[in-house]
């Protein structure tokens, strides 16, 4: 049996603003209802949708910037990238998501939310490289930060960012990920906290700024 959608905390109508408000309140009962039901969700999470999933998400707007193409890679249940399209309508959302009963899911979120700013895309990162550009590539609980780099910073133009959800092991992540870090051509790796005052602890995110990775520097100077 799963558990009762508890009322939001009374911060989450300030990080909510606006008309973002309904929409935020409207996607919790879709995470507690058919996310639950599908599997997307595990019915434990029910009592912790605003505080853990919500509003953690939400805050990570906070670093990214305006008006930018975001791809949020192995997106799952919208999370955090249908969040993100919520509290940020200046943004353009692509949910990158394989597996079909998830995309369906979230294809179903942004209809019923009406996000004109969000697109689903069925596929891997791996599928999407050369084919698609973006500005900032984000992800949340996918896989350890090195393996990351390799999806994420082939879909990136140079200059752009990955903003990973990295919580308690980011900086482990970070320094285990030195190598991949170098082979990938990054400028810029550190940890950032978001949401001060809003959750409890504050979100602890990975950006990392995307060079040109050094193989396409070399081929680039035997010209």
């Amino acid at each position: 049996m799963s558990e009762e959608l508890p009322p939001p905390p009374d911060i989450a109508r300030d990080v909510f603003a606006g008309e973002a408000w309904d929409r935020a309140e409207a996607f919790a009962e879709l995470l507690a209802g058919p996310g639950v039901v599908r599997g997307l969700l595990g019915p434990r999470e029910v009592p912790r949708i605003w505080d853990r999933h919500l509003l953690n998400c939400a805050v990570v707007a906070e670093a990214i910037p305006e008006g930018v193409r975001l791809v949020d890679i192995g997106s799952g249940a919208g999370l955090p990238g249908i969040v993100l399209a919520i509290v940020r309508q200046d943004i353009t959302v692509t949910l990158l998501e394989p597996l079909l009963r998830r995309t369906v899911f979230l294809e179903e979120c942004v209809e019923a939310l009406k996000l004109q700013n969000v697109e689903v895309l069925r596929g891997r990162a791996e599928e999407l490289a050369g084919k698609r550009v973006f500005d900032v590539a984000s992800a949340r609980a996918v896989a350890p930060l090195d393996r990351l780099l390799k999806w994420a910073m082939p879909l990136l133009r140079e200059g752009g960012e990955l903003i990973a959800m990295k919580g308690e092991r980011a900086a482990e992540e970070l320094a285990e990920a030195e190598p991949q870090l170098r082979a990938s051509g990054a400028t810029t790796a550190e940890l950032v906290t978001v949401g001060h005052g809003k959750v409890e602890p504050p979100a602890t995110l990975v950006r990392v700024i995307s060079g040109r990775a050094p193989e396409q520097g070399r081929r680039r100077r035997r010209r």
